[in-house]
């Protein structure tokens, strides 16, 4: 019995032995490894914000403005983005021929500066906007990319992003991560001053 327990101990000693050397492989950041669901597709943090965004049923109105705007080739750039992404129910909120009349060429402006409200430089999680508002007594701002801010307060259990107007979007699904970012998709589409 002795020859057998001292044979097991011998063949364990030799596995940590010939494992110990072996160097840790690198650890991505753990965002890294977090797919998630929208819109009935997978959005893969290897891939940027429109190669993710297209794959969305929920997002078709976001890309065919962003398409319209001519913002595509910014948000396949390196970034870093946060970007506040409405849903298709949220832009049929609006009031009624909003959408056709922003995706006419002569209001590429406006609809440019309506998107770039939704965009705020830099890859900023639910948890670092959640330290920002308690940093901030209880609300944060974010000067957006348009140039304007938007105030972030965490209310009910809920993150909610307020615009200049004071309406309030929630965030529905946070930190889906891009390989240029991340996209915390909102229920309401945000709106200047």
């Amino acid at each position: 019995m002795n020859a057998k327990i001292s044979l097991t101990a011998a063949a364990l000693a030799a596995t940590v032995a010939f494992a110990a050397p072996i160097a840790a492989p690198f650890v991505a950041p753990a965002y890294a490894e977090m797919t998630k669901m929208v819109g009935g597709a997978p959005m893969y943090p290897s891939k940027n914000i429109i190669e993710n965004a297209v794959n969305s049923k929920d997002h078709t109105t976001l890309v065919a403005a962003v398409k319209a705007a001519g913002l595509v080739d910014t948000l396949e750039g390196a970034g870093p983005f946060t970007v506040f992404a409405p849903t298709n129910e949220a832009f049929a909120r609006l009031p009624a021929g909003t959408v056709d009349t922003l995706l006419k060429p002569e209001n590429k402006g406006m609809l440019t500066s309506i998107l770039t409200y939704h965009v705020v430089p830099g890859r900023l999680t639910e948890a670092e906007i959640d330290a920002m508002i308690r940093d901030g007594g209880g609300k944060a701002m974010l000067k957006t990319v348009q140039g304007e801010e938007l105030t972030f307060q965490r209310s009910g259990g809920r993150l909610w992003v307020i615009d200049a107007k004071g309406d309030k979007a929630e965030v529905t699904i946070p930190n889906v991560m891009q390989s240029n970012g991340v996209i915390q998709v909102i229920n309401k589409v945000l709106l200047p001053s």
